[in-house]
């Protein structure tokens, strides 16, 4: 026996899709831009160095002494001197006071002022060792800065923007169907 059937057999519509992309254009120029920077303030102080250098006792020991200094010296020694003169001849006038005690003061006094000092001579360092004085008071610099703040001067242009919207068109390529068949399905046997 035949059994009737529906047979169904259909076909997908099928679509198209014409994409068109967007267009974006982004144009951004640079900045103009002028930037100065002034110098910085700069003063300077400087207090300069001073050396001192103190040689007179050198050159006294080498006997190189100034004028005021031999001076000096020379009425100080002229004083010994005198007082010493002075205190010989008292002396040599009470020997010759009391020559009448014996002895032969005259000779004796004769060979005494005619004798000098005896000579010294000793080793030593001409001139002395730290005879040089030295003074150094050392420079002094005072440095005062002033920066100076930069001048900026910034101009900012626009971006040019422009945009192109994209489209979708959409098309049917093919159509949907349905196609229907009927088999073993006899008018004849509808009805029985």
């Amino acid at each position: 026996m035949q059994i009737p059937q529906i047979r169904l057999q259909s076909t997908p519509m099928k679509i198209g899709l014409n994409i068109e992309q967007p267009v974006q254009q982004i144009e951004q120029k640079a900045a103009v831009q002028s930037i100065e920077q002034p110098k910085a303030i700069l003063e300077i102080q400087t207090t300069p160095g001073k050396l001192t250098i103190d040689q007179s006792k050198a050159r006294e020991d080498m006997d190189l002494k100034s004028l005021s200094r031999r001076v000096d010296e020379f009425a100080q020694q002229g004083y010994q001197d005198w007082l010493a003169g002075m205190a010989r001849r008292a002396q040599q006038g009470t020997e010759l006071r009391h020559i009448e005690k014996g002895g032969n003061p005259l000779a004796e006094q004769a060979r005494q002022n005619s004798k000098g000092p005896e000579k010294q001579f000793n080793l030593g360092w001409i001139p002395s060792p730290f005879s040089v004085k030295l003074d150094y008071q050392q420079a002094e610099v005072k440095i005062e800065a002033t920066a100076q703040k930069p001048i900026i001067d910034a101009q900012i242009n626009r971006g040019n923007h422009t945009y192109t919207p994209g489209s979708v068109d959409v098309e049917i390529l093919q159509k949907n169907a349905l196609d229907i068949d009927f088999i073993n399905l006899f008018p004849d046997e509808i009805g029985k």
